[in-house]
């Protein structure tokens, strides 16, 4: 092999090294690049109506600026929890919830994906040859670049621009350089030329990326909702704990107070027993509750997503902050609930565009009962006519103009698939309906609730006035030895039950004053993750 023959195989090896090596600096810049495109779309799908931009990169991304902060590690102790902390650190950590964010990037890569086959593709080939006989040796670069595109009336280009040369190691054929410009161009003039037709696939991916924004965003509302849910629900618990406590050292003082006067013979002894007994039953209700506590507390660690023998405590102020507030009790008419929950719930939009687009199907369905009728053309140019055709292909200057026709004699498969999708629009009216009547019910049943709540809650605060008063007017009583201690024993149970009761009610009406907000679509979600109105 000749001096030359050998520079030509470096000179490819070289080549090829160099674009390996391109190929390795370019994927250390694709990740940045492919994240800064999927959130550019979902920015752009998301509107304000949604709520704040907040907590929805996935986790290996630059988060936004409104994103809470969340600390990696979880250390094994975080002190007492407030409710706006647990919201954060399921937000950053739950398991679901992250999910939800992936679902959320893949769909806007499914879009980025559908946006590029209407872009300009670009290409790029190398590619070296040594062929020979018992004549000739013949040792070829090619070096080619070009592109495709589809445009939104389905013509089809394609241009390539190659740069080949042949040199001839031994033989009598002829080497040299050239460059061949290829042309193609496909144009639909029946099936697939309509602009909605062949644009369906990218709208589609379009709207899928709005209903996966749309959906992320009822979904973290829910979430919200059912974190501080349950946050309120384990505060009753310990709050029953407390009662329970205070009822015991009550149940101690009035002991104190039995005691001498049974010694003196003004009551039974019965009645010291009685106290008692109910010592220690209250005691083993203090066990039990303690161990309801700590297993509600794990069960809501794997809420968070955090390790259940991380160390924290619920903030029982949360709960003393919502007995000092004034919870807001709407005051609006049935009708008017269901006219807002239809008009802001997401996930009621979604399936009611849905339906536009089943009728969208329909349009492409008709349009593949067409005939096929493509105007193809094509031209190959060449600089360089010298060049044996044994040594470099497809050098001549060469050109095409035709027409390609499909005639609709086989169109069985299409004809379903047009039927179907004239099915597909009623199946999808009647999802949307069905939709609507859920919602309805759902809205109806949370505005009762929340109106129950409220009337309970009211009752259960007047049910603990009355049984303070009653209790403290039964012990004024015992001290003058004028009742004996079963009617304040009574009473203290009375008022121990009604504390309880309270605090239930408490919660379920703030729990059910959240879920009637959601229900009705009007629930926004702050950056810092709690809610607002």
């Amino acid at each position: 092999m000749c001096r030359a023959g050998l520079d030509q195989i470096i000179c490819i090896a070289l080549c090829l090294a160099a674009f390996q090596a391109g190929g390795c600096v370019s994927a250390e810049r694709v990740k940045e690049r492919v994240d800064q495109q999927a959130y550019q779309m979902i920015d752009q799908k998301w509107q304000p109506s949604f709520g704040t931009k907040a907590n929805y990169r996935i986790s290996d991304v630059t988060p936004s600026p409104n994103d809470v902060p969340v600390d990696q590690p979880i250390p094994p102790a975080l002190g007492t929890l407030t409710i706006a902390q647990a919201v954060a650190l399921a937000t950053g950590h739950n398991p679901e919830y992250q999910i939800r964010r992936e679902a959320l990037y893949a769909k806007a890569l499914e879009l980025r994906l559908t946006r590029h086959q209407f872009e300009r593709r670009y290409l790029g080939l190398i590619s070296g040859t040594y062929r020979g006989d018992r004549n000739d040796q013949i040792l070829s670069t090619e070096a080619a670049t070009g592109f495709n595109q589809l445009l939104a009336d389905g013509t089809q280009v394609g241009a390539t621009l190659t740069a080949a040369w042949a040199d001839v190691v031994s033989g009598n054929l002829r080497g040299g350089l050239a460059a061949i410009l290829g042309l193609a161009v496909t144009k639909p003039l029946l099936r697939g030329s309509d602009r909605q037709v062949v644009l369906e696939g990218l709208t589609q991916a379009e709207r899928d990326l709005l209903y996966e924004v749309r959906s992320f965003n009822h979904f973290r509302k829910g979430f919200v909702v059912d974190v501080i849910s349950d946050y309120y629900r384990i505060l009753v618990i310990l709050d029953h704990i407390e009662n329970a406590k205070d009822y015991q050292e009550t149940l101690k003082e009035l002991l104190d107070l039995a005691v001498p006067l049974a010694q003196a013979g003004r009551i039974g002894t019965f009645e010291v027993d009685r106290i008692k007994q109910e010592i220690i039953s209250i005691e083993d209700q203090i066990v039990r509750s303690r161990g309801q506590y700590q297993q509600m507390l794990d069960e809501f660690k794997l809420k968070l997503g955090i390790p259940t023998t991380t160390r924290f405590d619920l903030d029982p102020r949360e709960l003393s902050a919502l007995r000092q507030s004034t919870l807001p009790c709407p005051q609006v008419q049935e009708q008017e609930v269901l006219d807002t929950a239809l008009a802001r719930r997401l996930d009621l939009a979604n399936e009611a565009d849905r339906v536009l687009d089943a009728q969208r199907k329909v349009l492409v369905a008709r349009d593949r009962l067409k005939a096929d009728l493509n105007i193809v053309g094509w031209t190959n140019a060449s600089t360089n006519m010298n060049i044996n055709r044994r040594t470099l292909t497809i050098l001549d200057n060469e050109f095409s103009v035709g027409l390609e026709a499909d005639l609709p004699l086989d169109r069985v498969a299409e004809e379903n698939q047009y039927r179907l999708a004239l099915i597909a629009v009623n199946q999808q009216k009647r999802t949307y309906q069905q939709t609507v009547d859920t919602v309805c019910a759902q809205v109806r049943q949370s505005f009762r609730k929340l109106m129950e709540s409220a009337q309970r809650y009211q009752l259960a605060r007047q049910g603990v006035d009355l049984a303070r008063q009653r209790f403290d007017s039964t012990m004024l009583l015992l001290r003058h030895n004028r009742t004996n201690t079963r009617r304040v024993l009574d009473a203290l149970q009375d008022l121990y039950d009604a504390k309880d009761k309270g605090t239930a009610a408490l919660a379920d009406y703030a729990i059910s004053t959240l879920r009637f907000y959601h229900d009705t679509g009007i629930l926004q979600v702050r950056p810092d993750g709690m809610w607002q109105l």
